[in-house]
C-alpha cells in the first residue's frame, strides 16, 4: 500500500473498527478519520498517526511510510504465516493491555503517576 489513506483504512479495518470508533479513540472528530481516508485528503499529524498505530496495533514505520511488517501481529505482509519479526516487549500483549495504555494516556502526569505505584504495589 502506497498511499497513508489506504493504510490508515487498512488498519482500522483490521480491528474492525468504524471511523467514529477510531475517531473516539484517537480524540478527534469522524470527519477528521474519514479526511485521512480519503485520497488527496488530509494527513493526520504525527501525534494522532502515533495514536492510530497505537489503537490498531498496527507498526508506526507501516503506518507512516509503508515500509517495514504491517504488525508484530501479522508479520511481514508477503512473510510465511507465523513468521514475526521485530517482536517488542513494549508492545500491549492483548486487548487488556491495550486498553489500560490507552487509559493511562488519558491521566494527568500526577494520576498516571499514582496509577503507576498502584499497579507496583499489586505487582509486589
Amino acid at each position: 500500500m502506497h498511499v497513508m489513506a489506504d493504510r490508515i483504512r487498512q488498519a482500522r479495518r483490521l480491528r474492525n473498527l468504524s471511523q467514529t470508533q477510531l475517531a473516539q479513540t484517537v480524540g478527534v472528530q469522524r470527519s477528521a478519520v474519514a479526511q485521512w481516508e480519503r485520497i488527496g485528503g488530509t494527513h493526520p499529524s504525527v501525534e494522532h498517526l502515533a495514536q492510530i498505530a497505537v489503537s490498531t496495533h498496527v507498526l508506526f514505520e507501516w503506518l507512516a511510510t509503508g515500509r517495514g511488517q504491517i504488525s508484530v501481529e501479522l508479520g511481514e505482509p508477503n512473510a510465511p504465516a507465523g513468521q514475526l519479526t521485530g517482536v517488542s516487549e513494549n508492545f500491549a500483549r492483548d486487548d487488556v493491555e491495550s486498553n489500560v495504555l490507552q487509559l493511562m494516556r488519558r491521566l494527568s502526569p500526577r494520576r498516571r503517576s499514582a496509577a503507576y505505584q498502584l499497579l507496583r504495589a499489586m505487582v509486589g
